[in-house]
């Protein structure tokens, strides 16, 4: 005669069915008048035991169970995850950045799995596949730690009844190229042409002084004293990407700058990110001279253009018509002045 097998510690009512799967019924109590209960179902009776041992976990810790919602996709989470969570976390421009690899890199490949089902070898196979074709090893890094972040925050609000599988999958590994910085002849080279060229100091700023492109092209000129010779960072220009606005009635249009209903872009100033951002600069006596001619152009530049002139923040470095530089403009002007003079274009947007 078989003995019957004693329950388990927290396994409460568990049951074989007709079907062959294993259930089990969860008392969540009273809620409104009506006793609430969750039911759980697996394949063995030890995978049911620990969904159950798991929701009693969560009941301790203070976890709201939802019951009857259907279970969320890796997509759904993402989705949620950069448009509610991630706005209030990061700079709208690494924001922007979240959103096309969510879409693009990350939700084509692992946004059908359910999210509490999300295992490490989806995540391996995943990375792989990115890395295989084509993707820069730093790139597939970035995506990795977005998807990182996201199941974090499942995790600490209960979406997630176990750990985040991106910590039991190796990281991509990227080796940095070193810095090659300009020559003292190519740094002259550089300026040589520079002064041909309407915002000459903007690369005079960039060469002699070490400047961020959105450090240069929002250097407001308060922050400017050529008496004392001294220049302030304390915040950069970025460019946000316009977002669709017409999610009711799309438009049908890709970019979300031809949106008739577009929002959310434009330029902006933004304040360093912590406090060693913001420094003051000590300027060379030939910088102070640049910069004097420089604000007598743009005096000149304010005259013609009359009532177009628009320079709202105070930039330094501006279109003719006082408007902010944008960073795209800024990147091919760079890249045409290196060739002018000789020289290969390096580095990337930040530094220049």
């Amino acid at each position: 005669m078989a003995t019957k097998r004693c329950r388990g510690n927290g396994e409460g009512a568990i049951y074989k069915g007709s079907d062959g799967r294993w259930r089990a019924t969860a008392d969540l109590g009273w809620v409104g008048g009506k006793r609430q209960r969750k039911y759980l179902s697996g394949r063995t009776r030890a995978e049911v035991a620990e969904k159950l041992r798991t929701l009693h976990r969560q009941q301790e810790d203070g976890i709201k169970i939802v019951i009857g919602d259907k279970p969320l996709t890796v997509e759904q989470w993402l989705t949620y995850w950069v448009g509610h969570i991630a706005p209030g976390r990061v700079r709208p421009s690494t924001l922007a950045t979240y959103r096309g690899y969510v879409r693009n890199r990350i939700s084509p490949v692992l946004g059908r799995y359910r999210l509490d089902r999300l295992e490490p070898e989806h995540v391996e196979a995943w990375r792989n596949g990115l890395l295989s074709g084509g993707l820069a090893a730093a790139t597939v890094l970035q995506c990795f730690r977005i998807l990182s972040r996201a199941l974090k925050v499942a995790v600490q609000r209960g979406k997630v009844p176990r750990r985040n599988v991106c910590t039991l999958v190796d990281v991509p590994s990227v080796v940095r190229e070193e810095v090659r910085p300009l020559t003292a002849g190519q740094a002259r080279a550089v300026l040589t042409v520079a002064v041909t060229r309407p915002n000459g100091a903007r690369w005079s700023v960039a060469v002699a002084l070490g400047l961020r492109q959105g450090e240069a092209i929002g250097l407001p000129w308060d922050a400017v004293d050529l008496d004392a010779g001294t220049l302030t960072v304390r915040q950069a220009l970025q460019r946000r990407p316009w977002q669709h606005g017409c999610d009711g009635d799309p438009c049908g249009r890709k970019r979300g700058g031809n949106c008739p209903q577009r929002h959310g872009g434009g330029f902006f100033i933004v304040r360093p990110k912590s406090r060693a951002g913001r420094r003051t600069i000590t300027l060379p006596p030939p910088m102070v001279t640049a910069l004097r001619a420089h604000r007598e152009r743009q005096d000149a530049d304010r005259v013609t253009a009359g009532d177009l002139w628009d320079n709202e923040h105070g930039l330094v470095f501006t279109r003719p018509d006082g408007r902010p530089i944008d960073p795209a403009a800024d990147w091919r002007e760079w890249k045409a002045l290196a060739k002018a003079a000789g020289v290969a274009a390096r580095g990337d947007r930040r530094s220049r």
